[in-house]
C-alpha cells in the first residue's frame, strides 16, 4: 500500500504532467511510441473513409453481426477479435 507521501507525489506527478501536456499540444513533444500510434490511427481512418463506410466499425455493430451469426463467445471477445471472427478486418 503507498504512503501518504507517495500519494500526494503521484498526485504532483499527475498535476504537473496536465499541465505540461496543455502548455504543449504539439505532436512533436509526444514519445514516440505515442505518435506512431496516432499515425497509425489516423492512416487507419483515412483507409476507411476511402474505402467507403459499408463494413460495420464500432464494437456495437460487430456484436450485433455476431449475434445474427450465433457466434459463440461473442460477449467475451473485443472488437478486433469480432471482427476477425466475423472476417471484417
Amino acid at each position: 500500500m503507498a504512503t501518504t507521501k507517495q500519494r500526494q507525489a503521484a498526485k504532483r506527478n499527475i498535476r504537473h504532467a496536465i499541465s505540461m501536456a496543455k502548455r504543449k499540444r504539439t505532436i512533436s513533444n509526444m514519445p514516440k511510441e505515442t505518435r506512431t500510434a496516432l499515425g497509425k490511427q489516423g492512416a487507419a481512418v483515412a483507409q476507411r473513409k476511402r474505402q467507403g463506410g459499408t463494413r460495420p466499425k464500432t464494437r456495437r455493430e460487430l456484436y450485433a453481426e455476431a449475434q445474427r451469426r450465433n457466434i459463440p463467445g461473442r460477449s467475451k471477445m473485443g472488437r478486433a477479435e469480432l471482427a476477425r471472427r466475423l472476417g471484417e478486418s
